[in-house]
């Protein structure tokens, strides 16, 4: 396995802003495989920090399956505003192109994760990637920043004041949130061109509250984009795998019953992958 990290620097990023790629072998002359899917992710911290439990673990478990991953460490400092973190994603996404080749990446199978927070960036990115200032942001055709898929964990989605995790608008936008924050309400920003989306949350979750998640799909559905949303009973806020890998020092972040989100994401993906040609 390949391990690298690439310095994400754009307009206002932070010194430390980066990509962690994970890049398994690939033998063409030995090995069916001849690309690989890569999915990357962004992990949650309510844009003030990047969480390690919603990062490496979750790129582990891909790698265990088969595809390439990357953690963005993106910009979190109290000086690194929008639209700073999106446009290290899509930074991200242009060395996964540049790498490609080198790293036998299929870049017609660029999967988003993102966690909390992370999953506000990973869905910001996938509502807005064809969006005009992107595109010459990256220098990129527009069709070579489209995701292929969408994978969400309780994630920070609407600003309206019932429902939103106020303190992520906040640090995203500073002194802006107020005029801003409609506008990155994205259960408001859906249209045709995002990719299919697997979401979960949990129905206690007393952080970022449920109907986060409920708002988005409810708005994939109206744009006729393919959905899938678990919600579980019982489970505090940033779970990541729920499991022992990532118990915190005080025992919080396991919940066994949480762990299958996992598995289902596992199967997600796999259909996804399969439908080749899928525009």
């Amino acid at each position: 396995m390949i391990y690298k990290e690439i310095p994400i620097q754009v307009e206002g990023s932070d010194k430390t802003s980066r990509a962690q790629f994970y890049i398994l072998d690939t033998l063409p002359d030995e090995m069916k495989i001849q690309k690989r899917p890569i999915i990357l992710i962004c992990p949650g911290g309510g844009y003030h920090k990047v969480s390690y439990r919603e990062g490496e673990p979750l790129a582990m478990h891909f790698l265990s399956l088969g595809y390439h991953a990357c953690v963005l460490q993106y910009s979190v400092s109290h000086e690194a505003f929008y639209p700073t973190q999106l446009l290290e994603v899509t930074e991200s996404v242009r060395q996964i192109h540049e790498h490609a080749k080198e790293w036998y990446i299929d870049t017609k199978k660029i999967v988003l994760a993102g966690a909390s927070a992370g999953g506000h960036l990973a869905a910001n990115y996938c509502a807005f990637w064809k969006r005009e200032f992107l595109v010459e942001k990256s220098g990129m055709q527009r069709e070579m920043l489209k995701p292929r898929g969408l994978i969400l964990c309780y994630p920070v989605i609407t600003s309206d004041p019932k429902y939103a995790h106020t303190p992520s608008f906040q640090n995203l936008l500073g002194d802006t949130v107020e005029e801003e924050a409609w506008n990155l309400s994205l259960d408001h920003q859906i249209t045709d061109s995002m990719p299919p989306c697997f979401i979960w949350h949990t129905a206690t979750d007393q952080t970022v509250p449920l109907p986060n998640s409920l708002l988005l799909a409810m708005a994939l559905w109206k744009a006729g984009i393919p959905v899938e949303l678990h919600v579980y009973p019982e489970g505090v806020h940033g779970l990541s795998l729920a499991n022992e890998l990532v118990e915190c020092l005080d025992g919080r972040g396991v919940q066994e019953e949480c762990t299958s989100w996992i598995s289902l994401v596992d199967t997600w993906l796999d259909r996804l992958m399969k439908k080749e040609g899928e525009e």
